[in-house]
This record gives structure tokens, sequence and C-alpha cells, in this order.
């Protein structure tokens, strides 16, 4: 579970670097919720 919680963390923080609109930081954060929850699924 830490392995996970620890790749979630930082592919959101590659993403959130990676971005450069406020929109583009909305789809990162709602791809970055979506795959932590198929991680728990």
């Amino acid at each position: 579970m830490q392995k996970i919680t620890a790749a979630i963390m930082i592919s959101s923080m590659l993403l959130l670097s990676a971005c450069a609109t406020v929109k583009g930081v909305g789809r990162d954060i709602e791809s970055v919720g979506q795959a932590g929850q198929d991680a728990i699924d």
C-alpha cells in the first residue's frame, strides 16, 4: 500500500509540473485520482 501511495504521489508531482494551464491541472488531478481508485479496486 505504501508503494502505491508513493507511486501516485510521484506521478502527481510529475503531472503537475508538466501542465501549464489551470484546466490541465484539473485534468491531471482527476487522472491521478482515477489511477488511485483503479489501484485500490
